[in-house]
């Protein structure tokens, strides 16, 4: 059973819905139905979402197969950790005017070492 994957895909969740409907906001503010009306703000909010549907859904399942898997407990706090600040940090910093690029490569190098780090765990722990 799940017990703390869950802890972080929560609050990932979250992130992706309010990232959506700042999505929904441009749109209307834009009126652009579909695609992105070559409106700037609205191609920034979409890639904004786009990147965390991105990389969240596949290193949660990561981190999820390492937790069945009996990694310890810290550990998959410290993943869920690094993907949660790396998913804030990089939505943040892109989503400033002008963007924050400190935060925006923080929340990349935060999101791609829990990506690396739980791919390697579920192959160390498949062994």
């Amino acid at each position: 059973m799940l017990v703390i994957t869950p802890l972080y895909a929560a609050p990932i969740g979250l992130v992706f819905l309010a990232l959506s409907l700042n999505v929904i906001r441009q749109r209307f503010a834009h009126r652009v139905s579909v695609g992105d009306g070559g409106e700037t703000a609205l191609i920034k909010a979409m890639r904004a979402q786009s990147n965390c549907a991105e990389y969240a859904p596949l290193t949660l399942l990561l981190i999820a197969m390492a937790e069945l898997q009996g990694a310890p407990g810290w550990w998959i706090h410290l993943l869920g950790a690094a993907l949660l600040l790396g998913r804030l940090a990089h939505a943040y910093g892109f989503a400033r005017r002008p963007q924050i690029i400190l935060l925006r490569k923080t929340g990349m190098y935060l999101t791609f070492s829990a990506l690396l780090l739980a791919s390697v765990s579920g192959l160390a722990l498949a062994v």
